[in-house]
Formats: C-alpha cells, structure tokens, sequence
C-alpha cells in the first residue's frame, strides 16, 4: 500500500512538471507570435492573443504552485519516512554503539568474568585490558582489588600495584595514585607503618609543591598524632587500680568487724 501511495505521488507529480513544461512552450509561441504581427503592424489579432497569454500566465502559475505542492509532498514523505530513521540510526550507533564496543573491548569481559565468581580468569581479562590501553590504571587497579578482597592475598595486590607502577613512565595523578593505595595496603592490611611512611616521604619528594604532596604531609601528620595519643588506661594501671580497690575494701570491712565488736562504741 505504502508504494502505491508513493507511485500515485510520482505520477501526479510527473504529469505536473510535464503539463507545466507543455504550458511554458505554448506562452512562449504565443509571446512569439505576438512579437511578430508588432512587427509587422498587423494588431488586429494582437489583444486576442495577448489574452490567451494572460489567461496560459494563470494556468502556468497554478500549476506551477501544484507542481510544487506535489514535489515538496513526495520529498517530505520520503525524508520523514525513511531518510529521518536513517539519519536517527546512524547518529545513535555513532554516539552509542562506538562506546559499547570500546567497553567491551577493554573491560567488559573482565567485569563479567568478576561478576560471575571467575576471579582468576577476571584478572587474565583485566591483564589484557592493560595490554589494549597501557595508559589505563583502572585494570591494575581491579586486579589488586580482586586479589586483596575476593582472594585474599593482600600480598599479590602489593606485588601488581609496584609492577604497574615499575612497568612505564605513568602521569603523575596515575603514579601519585599508585602510591597512595600501596602506603594504604602496607599500613592497613600488611600493619607495615615504616613501609607506609617511606613511600609517603617518596611522594613528598617525588612530587614536591603538588597537592600529591601536600596530601602524602597530612596522612604523615595524621599517623604521627595517632601514635602519639595515649591508651586511656594503660593494661598495667588498670591491675594497679584494681589492686588498691580490693584493699581498700577489705580494710574497711576489717574496721567495720572491729566497730562491731567494740562494746563502748556507738552508732
């Protein structure tokens, strides 16, 4: 039905144009002729033909609007119907299909794999996301995940996060990055405090006057202050008070048998 439509539209829009045509070469052998008897003063037939002209001017002139009325119809129907769609489609495979296929070569595999309980075939995917973007940390940095977390081997996760550090020259938001999560994992997990400050003081004096820096001098001023707190009560306190309080009691309950016994005392 739908190219039945569209022949119709062709037809009527063929006929226009070729009535409109047929109309313009009928004006012009009229306006021809006209020229003619001037010419020749011969204007008896002049007014009749200058009124046929008129009258094919109007004739040329609607048609003319009917022709364009048909062709912008057709033109319209066929862009709104298939070109918009087209253009639609292709635009949004552009801007979304491009993303999705970048995802899933670099990290989609990896997350399914995670997300299925596959933790060592995850970081064989992550490997290789690595591998496809040597810039990227966030691969390293779910392969230390997985192996602190759903492994268990906070030891392994030290060991990838200093190859991916040692392994290239990183930004230095990347390297700084890398740092810190290993002074965390040392002193956090490991309970290694010297390791954890070493590489702190690395920052500061790998990247002096950064906010990198300034940051690795407050968590170094935050650990010392820690230290430095006093326990409320210290273990060996703690039994001495006790001590004194159970002394104490019995010396009072020794006086107070005494008081009973005394027959001269009063309440």
């Amino acid at each position: 039905m739908k190219w039945i439509m569209y022949g119709v539209l062709v037809i009527l829009t063929a006929g226009s144009w070729a009535m409109y045509a047929k109309k313009g070469r009928e004006m012009d052998a009229v306006i021809q002729k006209i020229a003619v008897l001037t010419d020749k003063g011969d204007l008896e037939d002049v007014p009749k033909l200058q009124s046929m002209r008129d009258s094919m001017e109007g004739e040329k002139t609607f048609e003319g609007i009917l022709l364009t009325f048909l062709s912008a119809g057709l033109v319209g129907i066929i862009f709104v119907v298939h070109g918009l769609p087209f253009f639609a489609q292709r635009l949004t495979h552009a801007v979304y299909d491009s993303a999705e296929m970048v995802e899933k070569d670099v990290m989609h595999d990896a997350r399914s794999l995670k997300a299925q309980g596959d933790f060592e075939g995850a970081i064989k995917a992550y490997r290789q996301a690595a591998v496809a973007e040597s810039l990227n940390r966030v691969p390293w940095m779910e392969i230390a995940k997985i192996q602190k977390d759903q492994l268990g081997d906070p030891a392994a996760a030290i060991q990838t996060i200093r190859y991916a550090l040692e392994s290239q020259e990183w930004e230095v938001n990347d390297a700084a990055y890398f740092l810190f999560r290993l002074a965390e994992l040392y002193d956090e997990v490991e309970g290694d405090r010297a390791t954890a400050v070493a590489i702190m003081n690395q920052v500061i004096e790998q990247f002096p006057e950064t906010r990198h820096s300034a940051n690795a001098k407050n968590k170094l001023r935050d650990w010392t202050l820690a230290d430095e707190v006093p326990a409320a009560v210290a273990p060996e306190a703690t039994d001495l008070i006790d001590e004194e309080a159970a002394f104490l009691a019995r010396l009072r309950e020794a006086e107070a048998a005494e008081e009973s016994e005394d027959p001269g005392h009063t309440a």
